[in-house]
C-alpha cells in the first residue's frame, strides 16, 4: 500500500483516523502499530515477520544498553565515566544490535546482486566450475533501508546517552513501524520524536495544516510527477533517441523524481501532524543550489544528516586532515549510492557526488564556479545533478553509458527515433514542464508555504486535493518508484 492510491485515500486513512481518535491515549500507540504492520504487509504479509523480528532485537539491545544493571553499585559522581567493563558491556549490546540489522539488509538487499557479480567475476577468471548456481532469488523488502536506519539510530542514540531508552515495547514498536513514514522515509532519529511519543499535542491547527501537507503531497505525485514519469520512461526506455530528446526526458527525470520525493515527504510529514507528530523538513529547493554541497543541504535532508552523524562524524569527519577528509566524503557517498540500491550504477551515482564533494571541500573559496553569477552556478549543478541521475534511473550500465551517448550526440539514430517527438511534445506536457519549473525555481517550500492558511490558501489547497484524487481515479499509470529502498 502507498500513499498515492485509492485503498489509501478512501479506505484506510480514513479508518486509521477514526480508529485513532476513537481510542484514549493510552490505546492510541497500540493500534497505530497494528495499523502500520496492516499497511506495510499489504503487498505481502511475509515483510511484517522481518521487521517484528528487528523490532525485538533491537529492543532488547537497547533495554541492555541502558539497562540500571550494567553499572554496579551506586550512581557515578557527575562527570565520572563507567569502568571499562560497564563500556565493553554496553558496546557489545550495540555491535549485536548492528551487526543484527546491517545482515538483515545486507542478505535481503545485496544477495542477488552478491550473486551475481561473484558469478560474472568467476567466469572472467575462466573459473566456471566455482560457479555459484543458486535457485533463491530474494525478494527485497519495501522499505527495509529506512527502518533499518530508524533502528540503529536508536540504539546508537541510547549508547551515546542522546536518548532515553523506550521500555515499553508498543511504544518502540510504534516509532518503528508508523505508517506515515515507513515505506518512503523521511529517516526519524528517534531523539527527534522522543519527547512526542511520551506527550504531544493535538491541535486543530496541526491537523489543518497535516491536510494542506497531504493535499499538496498529493498534487505533486499525481499532476507533476506522473507525468514527467511517463516522459521519462519514454525517452529512457527508447531504443533510441536524439539530443534534444534525451535531455528532454532527463529533466523530466529530474522533476519526476524531485516531485515524487518531495511528495512522499510532505504526505508523510501531514500525516504525522494529524497524529500530532512534528517530523522535521526533508527537501528545502535543492534545484536552487549553488554547488553539490549545498544540494546535499537541501536534498533529502533527513538521510543526508543521518550519514553525517552515523557515519562521516564517526569515521573522522573532518578532524584528521584534508586527506583523510576526502577519504571519509567519498566512502560516505559511495555507500550512500549502494544504500539506495544494489547496482553498480548507485555506486557511480554516489561516486560522482562523492567526486564532487570532494573537489569542493579542496578547492574551498577558490573553485573556479564560485567566480560565477548565482543563475549560471544554479544551472552548472542542476546540470551536474542531472547527469548523475542517468545512473540512478537506467537499469543498468550499458544502458546509462548510451544514454549518456544520446546526451552529447555521440550515438548514431536509429529508424524510427524521430517518432519520439510525436509522444513527447504535446501540449499537456509542455505545460506540466512549465508548472513544475515555476515550482522548482519560483516557489516557496511545502513547509515555509502552509505555516499560515488564509481562506485563499485553504481554497487552493482544496481544488489541489480534489483535482489530484479525481486523477487518481481515472489514471493507470501512478508508479511507486521506492522498491528498491
Amino acid at each position: 500500500m502507498v500513499f498515492s492510491s485509492q485503498i489509501f485515500f478512501f479506505y484506510f486513512l480514513p479508518l486509521a483516523l477514526a480508529v485513532y481518535y476513537g481510542l484514549p491515549r493510552r490505546g492510541r500507540h497500540l493500534a497505530l502499530t497494528l495499523l502500520s504492520y496492516v499497511f506495510y504487509g499489504w503487498a505481502n504479509p511475509l515483510f511484517v515477520v522481518l521487521l517484528l523480528t528487528s523490532t525485538l532485537i533491537n529492543y532488547v539491545c537497547g533495554l541492555k544498553i541502558a539497562d540500571e544493571r550494567l553499572s554496579p553499585g551506586p550512581a557515578l559522581p557527575a562527570g565520572q565515566m563507567p569502568d571499562d567493563t560497564v563500556l565493553r558491556r554496553k558496546k557489545f549490546w550495540l555491535v549485536i544490535s548492528t551487526v543484527t540489522s546491517l545482515s538483515m539488509l545486507g542478505f535481503f538487499k545485496y544477495f542477488n546482486f552478491t550473486m551475481e557479480n561473484y558469478n560474472l567475476l568467476i567466469q572472467w577468471l575462466g573459473l566456471s566450475h566455482l560457479k555459484l548456481e543458486t535457485a533463491i532469488r530474494v525478494t527485497l523488502p519495501l522499505g527495509i533501508s529506512f527502518y533499518t536506519f530508524h533502528l540503529m539510530s536508536y540504539t546508537i542514540d541510547v549508547y551515546r546517552g542522546q536518548a532515553k531508552v523506550l521500555r515499553n515495547i508498543v511504544d518502540f514498536a510504534c516509532y518503528i513501524s508508523l505508517f506515515s513514514q515507513l515505506v518512503a522515509g523521511p529517516i526519524i532519529r528517534f531523539r527527534e520524536i522522543a519527547d512526542q511519543m511520551a506527550n504531544r499535542t493535538h491541535t486543530p491547527e496541526k491537523f489543518a495544516r497535516g491536510v494542506a501537507f497531504i493535499s499538496l503531497g498529493l498534487a505533486k505525485k499525481v499532476l507533476l510527477a506522473n507525468p514527467c514519469g511517463k516522459i521519462a520512461d519514454v525517452v529512457f526506455d527508447a531504443g533510441s533517441r536524439g539530443v534534444l530528446d534525451a535531455w528532454y526526458g532527463l529533466v523530466a527525470y529530474a522533476f519526476q523524481i524531485y516531485f515524487d520525493f518531495s511528495a512522499y515527504s510532505d504526505m508523510a510529514i501531514g500525516l504525522g501532524l494529524m497524529l500530532g507528530f512534528v517530523f522535521p523538513k526533508n527537501f528545502d529547493s535543492p534545484y536552487l543550489s549553488q554547488s553539490i554541497t549545498e544540494f546535499w543541504r537541501r536534498w533529502h535532508i533527513s538521510l543526508s544528516t543521518w550519514l553525517r552523524d552515523y557515519l562521516y562524524v564517526p569515521l573522522g569527519g573532518n578532524r584528521k586532515g584534508g586527506w583523510r577528509t576526502y577519504f571519509n566524503l567519498a566512502v560516505v557517498m559511495l555507500l550512500g549510492g549502494l544504500w539506495h540500491g544494489a547496482s553498480w550504477n548507485f555506486v557511480i551515482w554516489g561516486g560522482i557526488h562523492g567526486g564532487m564533494l570532494v573537489m569542493e571541500r579542496a578547492q574551498g573559496k577558490d573553485a573556479f564556479y564560485r567566480r560565477m553569477p548565482g543563475p549560471l552556478r544554479i544551472a552548472m549543478t542542476f546540470v551536474i545533478v542531472m547527469i548523475a541521475w542517468v545512473f540512478f534511473r537506467a537499469p543498468d550500465l550499458p544502458a546509462a553509458m548510451a544514454y549518456l551517448g544520446s546526451l552529447f550526440g555521440l550515438s548514431a539514430l536509429q529508424e524510427g527515433a524521430g517518432l519520439l517527438g510525436g509522444i513527447l511534445y504535446q501540449p499537456y506536457y509542455w505545460g506540466t514542464f512549465a508548472v513544475a519549473a515555476l515550482i522548482v525555481w519560483g516557489c516557496p517550500q511545502t513547509w515555509d508555504w502552509t505555516r499560515t492558511i488564509p481562506r485563499w490558501k485553504a481554497a487552493a489547497i482544496f481544488v489541489a486535493l480534489l483535482t489530484s484524487l479525481a486523477v487518481l481515479m481515472t489514471q493507470s499509470y501512478n508508479p511507486f518508484i521506492y522498491f528498491i529502498f
